[in-house]
């Protein structure tokens, strides 16, 4: 038996979908338990790449179970559209499940949260406007509707009357918005929840079957640790919950059937909206970095800031989620770089600090300490074996390992599926 959780240790984007597309060769399920659209990533497999938004990625392996868990904010209309996608380049759909507890994103959270983003002007917070955030206020607030009550006709059309009712006098009044209407959106949304029926059933009972039964399980994070809405830099952060206690609250496992914890870092650093970021390279070094690493958003488009690794950042990651491993992406995009740099430590007026700030006022004011390592000039993308790394190459990732007290586990050289080194035997 045995079940292994990935997830993001800097502010998402950190190659976690190649990370999660690899191991998924060797799992039987694979899970989605956070998050929502808005977390995109990209796998590439034979020179063909996959966009992915709410599917998880065993969905390329034929036979393999994939689990959208009770903690995914779920949007029909782009799950139904990624199925599409997969049937039309002939990958096998029968294998997925849809939570029946999962919360539903419709139109009018896409509509409000546009609206509340452009409100805030200067303080907004630089949403996708994928609706994420306010599907989870509903949730909290406890008027949302789940795909149990999607999949009821009766049920949806009594909780959907309520709830357009409420979003459009807040849409109208409080925006000045256009209200949404009724008829439309219910005769739309049933013909999704008729698509859709097939796959739903209670996930926490198959899950916990398969754990029972010895099936190797891969829980797939979405979003990173600094975007969790207690750990990251709030407000500037996802509505949900990226470290490893995630996984269970959003799969409905006891946390001692999550056997290994593998926190994805990428080689350098990015993040994308608003908010403090430390070692972010505002010169010709960021981008470098943006153009050879092609840092643009997944499901935005948008241009990613770029900045040299923050280790700070991912030893409090290590630290939250309890990591067994790192697995480092995207180590081949700084082949090009004389002299690569690696934040160490935060100094806050003179004064070396033991932890990363929780006031965002100190924390764009900190000082980073860097060590400054030579590159490596040379390409790496097909070396296969860990000690065929450069010697610089090797100094620059142990440092990361002895800085964050976190073992090596994986590093990819390149997007490929073949393009990985792996140190660790034991991850599955």
């Amino acid at each position: 038996m045995s079940t292994v959780a990935i997830l993001g240790t800097q502010w998402g984007d950190e190659g976690k979908g190649k990370i999660v597309d690899y191991l998924a060769q060797q799992a039987q399920v694979v899970v989605r338990s956070q998050g929502g659209s808005n977390a995109g990533h990209t796998v590439a497999v034979d020179g063909v790449e996959y966009k992915l938004r709410l599917m998880p990625s065993g969905i390329l392996f034929k036979g393999t179970l994939n689990v959208v868990g009770n903690g995914v904010v779920f949007n029909p209309k782009v799950f139904l559209d990624e199925i599409q996608g997969m049937v039309d380049k002939g990958i096998d759909v029968s294998g997925i499940r849809i939570s029946n507890r999962a919360h539903v994103v419709l139109p009018y959270h896409n509509v409000i949260d546009g609206l509340m983003e452009e409100a805030k002007g200067d303080a907004k917070i630089g949403t996708t406007k994928n609706g994420i955030g306010p599907c989870y206020v509903d949730k909290m607030d406890r008027i949302g509707i789940r795909v149990c009550d999607f999949i009821d006709k009766e049920e949806f059309a009594r909780k959907l009357k309520i709830n357009l009712a409420l979003k459009n006098d807040m849409i109208v009044k409080l925006y000045g918005g256009e209200p949404l209407d009724y008829d439309t959106l219910l005769e739309e949304y049933n013909g999704y929840a008729d698509r859709l029926r097939p796959y739903v059933c209670d996930t926490i009972s198959l899950l916990h079957d398969e754990i029972k039964a010895g099936k190797r399980v891969l829980f797939e994070g979405a979003q990173a640790t600094m975007l969790d809405i207690d750990y990251g830099t709030y407000p500037y952060v996802t509505a949900s919950h990226p470290v490893s206690g995630g996984v269970c609250v959003g799969a409905g496992v006891a946390p001692r059937d999550v056997h290994k914890v593998v926190g994805v870092v990428k080689a350098y650093s990015t993040r994308v909206g608003e908010g403090p970021f430390p070692t972010e390279q505002l010169n010709e070094i960021g981008d470098k970095i943006r153009d050879c690493g092609h840092e643009y958003g997944t499901v935005t488009g948008r241009p990613r800031r770029t900045g040299w690794l923050d280790a700070v950042i991912v030893k409090y990651a290590c630290m939250l989620s309890g990591l067994d491993y790192m697995a480092i992406t995207r180590l081949d995009i700084l082949d090009t770089f004389e002299k690569i740099d690696m934040c160490v430590g935060y100094k806050y007026k003179g004064e070396l600090l033991n932890e990363v700030p929780a006031s965002l006022k100190v924390l764009a004011e900190v000082e980073p300490v860097y060590e400054t390592f030579d590159g490596w000039m040379t390409d790496i993308s097909g070396i296969r074996k860990y000690e065929e790394l450069p010697e610089n190459a090797r100094k620059y990732l142990e440092r990361l390992a002895e800085v964050c007290g976190t073992k090596l586990g994986i590093v990819s050289v390149g997007p490929n599926r073949d393009q990985t080194i792996v140190l660790a035997n034991d991850i599955f």
